[in-house]
């Protein structure tokens, strides 16, 4: 069972705005570095981006202000501001007092994250993260490509955008944002709980580049799980040895990515905090696999290992309420019981409204009948 939702999709929307503001002139706030921006290969481009005395002259949709989008909120469905803020963008930063108004306009939850993704900072952050860390060079991206690219990221359905990442390949082999492509498919395929395709598809995104960190950790979100190493208990221990691999590779390249200029030393470290957070879940569930394979019970080295690993990956400002659970499972093996109720209870908290909720609750009922028996053991 696999009930976490890894950074997928702020990491995908994050990326998808980026991609959408540079490839018609507009440069996220604050802009990302000269080397990783991002332009279609098309006359009328080079016009609207350059005045008559080469000034920049960025043309397209700007990123929505506050006052749009709560105005939007009060008068539109909530899938159509959320496909709006994804397209456009947001020209500010989300905090609490603002979280607030736009509560008070009705936002739901989803609006409410859609909006902090669409800001200027997680925007640069994503900048950072996908072009890979230290490459140069200027993308040029062909306009048929641009549009094909836009379809694609803009389709919510999972088959209809599978078709078209399908589409992309057969048409752009040879396209610089093939790799990119193949991740939206790997999400496509996520939404629909193949596994196997997932891993299929972020293999493909991989072989050509390397450090598409969006392909790892969708790749990491699946490997160490049961629903995929079900699948190919053949060759269990091999994925869990490469999932480990991948991890320790994946924390390489995220402690590569460069710092924004003007972007405070803390602001930078809880960015990469949150994009490594997945990665230290990953690397949980790989020890979590590996204790429950000893024969004389749960591996206490292993289990140890994974606790440290679930409590890394929660120390990001926005923890995923699948870790804490996960976190009361190892909890739960190693007899702490208080410790367990206390990591499911915040994964019912984080949860509420999605089906971790429901688990945790049931896990904290089995906890506490267990400590009123006085057993701390787990059931066999």
């Amino acid at each position: 069972m696999r009930i976490r939702r890894i950074l997928w999709g702020w990491v995908a929307f994050a990326f998808a705005s980026l991609l959408y503001a540079q490839m018609r002139g507009q440069a996220p706030t604050p802009p990302p570095p000269p080397q990783t921006q991002i332009q279609s290969q098309t006359p009328e481009m080079t016009k609207a981006q350059t005045g008559e005395k080469g000034k920049s002259q960025a043309q397209g949709p700007a990123g929505m202000t506050e006052k749009e989008v709560t105005k939007e909120i009060k008068s539109a469905p909530a899938e159509t501001v959320i496909k709006d803020v994804k397209e456009r963008g947001v020209n500010f930063d989300m905090t609490p007092e603002i979280e607030k108004k736009l509560r008070k306009a009705t936002a739901t939850d989803e609006v409410v994250e859609a909006v902090r993704r669409a800001g200027p900072k997680v925007r640069a952050q994503m900048a950072k993260m996908f072009m890979g860390p230290g490459q140069a060079g200027t993308l040029d991206v062909p306009k048929e490509q641009v549009q094909a690219f836009e379809a694609i990221k803009g389709e919510l359905d999972p088959d209809k955008a599978i078709a078209l990442v399908g589409d992309f390949v057969r048409k752009y082999p040879e396209s610089i944002l093939l790799s990119y492509v193949y991740s939206y498919g790997a999400n496509g395929y996520q939404q629909k709980g193949d596994a196997d395709k997932v891993v299929e598809y972020t293999e493909k995104g991989l072989k050509l580049k390397p450090d598409n960190l969006m392909c790892l950790i969708l790749s990491l979100g699946m490997l160490p799980q049961p629903q995929y190493l079900n699948n190919h208990e053949a060759d269990r221990d091999k994925i869990l040895q490469e999932a480990e691999s991948e991890a320790s590779r994946a924390l390489q390249l995220i402690s590569q990515i460069p710092k924004q200029p003007n972007e405070a030393d803390a602001d930078h470290q809880k960015g990469l905090d949150r994009i490594a957070s997945p990665v230290h879940a990953a690397l949980g569930m790989v020890h979590l696999d590996l204790a429950s394979e000893a024969l004389a019970g749960p591996d206490k080295d292993e289990l140890g290992k994974a606790e440290q690993e679930f409590k890394t990956a929660l120390t990001t400002d926005r923890p995923d309420p699948g870790d804490y659970y996960r976190l009361g499972e190892v909890y739960k093996l190693e007899g702490k019981l208080d410790d367990a109720i206390g990591a499911f209870t915040k994964a019912s908290e984080i949860g509420q409204g999605t089906m971790i909720k429901a688990y945790a609750d049931r896990q904290i009922e089995e906890m506490k009948r267990r400590k009123a028996q006085g057993s701390a053991a787990p059931k066999p």
